[in-house]
């Protein structure tokens, strides 16, 4: 990752997962040639998700989205997927960072249920 916006957003988006669930594990994934760094992947008693830096945005997807509820609407990408839900966030944008944290709450929740 280059140190720009998107550097700026995953270190801002680690941030809030942790203060979501201090005890969650970070790992990197994944890893190739393209991605040499691989994808940050978030866990606590099971995957809650991952992290991925694209071109135009980096994208947070929860492992069992669809199960969790998104009153605020946080919720914008993979929205017709059978499991998961996305987050997909842009340069410039403001993040309902509340919202997220209470989404990374449910999700630690949900795996520990």
């Amino acid at each position: 990752m280059s140190t720009e916006w998107r550097t700026e957003r995953v270190e801002r988006l680690r941030d809030l997962i942790n203060r979501a669930e201090p005890a969650v594990v970070e790992e990197a994934k994944w890893k190739k040639a393209s991605n040499p760094d691989g994808v940050p992947t978030f866990s606590a008693d099971g995957l809650v998700c991952t992290v991925e830096t694209y071109k135009d945005k980096v994208k947070v997807t929860f492992a069992k989205g669809a199960s969790l509820e998104d009153p605020t609407g946080i919720f914008n990408a993979s929205l017709d997927a059978g499991t998961r839900r996305a987050v997909d966030t842009f340069e410039g944008e403001e993040l309902d960072e509340d919202a997220f944290v209470a989404l990374v709450r449910e999700a630690v929740a949900l795996n520990r249920a």
